[in-house]
């Protein structure tokens, strides 16, 4: 495992990535901007399907937070996996990255027992659930930033 990391590190393009004195704060910024969305949108519907948002009609609401939460979550995924190849070797070794990707996958799982449920009041529970869930996400990740 950790030759196949040790070879991630060394591709051209995470090279590059590594060296440029532009390119790794400009993926940095794209990923906080990323997750900024997605956090906020799903925030956002969450609240209202809970009931705090009354005021916007609901259906073109989560429409558009939907597709703001998914281009976020693409362009993080993106952008977190540049980083993460730039030092796959120390990410992988650190308990807390694989606790914010199991954060992620439970966030995931939670996000689709949301959208195959009907019944009203799982679905405000599930939605309590994800506010507290894709925050915590976000101070994992920014606890990452702090502890390489």
């Amino acid at each position: 495992m950790e030759t196949l990391l040790g070879s991630i590190e060394q591709l051209a393009l995470i090279k590059a990535l590594k060296t440029s004195f532009f390119a790794y704060p400009v993926v940095n910024a794209l990923h906080i901007l990323a997750v900024g969305g997605l956090v906020t949108s799903v925030i956002l519907m969450d609240l209202r399907v809970i009931g705090v948002i009354r005021s916007i009609d609901e259906q073109s609401l989560m429409r558009l937070l939907r597709r703001v939460a998914l281009g976020g979550f693409g362009l993080a995924v993106l952008t977190g996996a540049l980083m993460f190849a730039v030092r796959a070797t120390d990410y992988a070794g650190m308990p807390l990255f694989w606790i914010k990707l199991g954060l992620i996958g439970v966030a995931g799982l939670n996000f689709l027992a949301f959208s195959l449920l009907r019944a009203e009041g799982m679905r405000r529970i599930l939605a309590g659930v994800s506010i507290v869930l894709w925050p915590t996400v976000l101070l994992v990740g920014r606890f990452l930033g702090f502890v390489l």
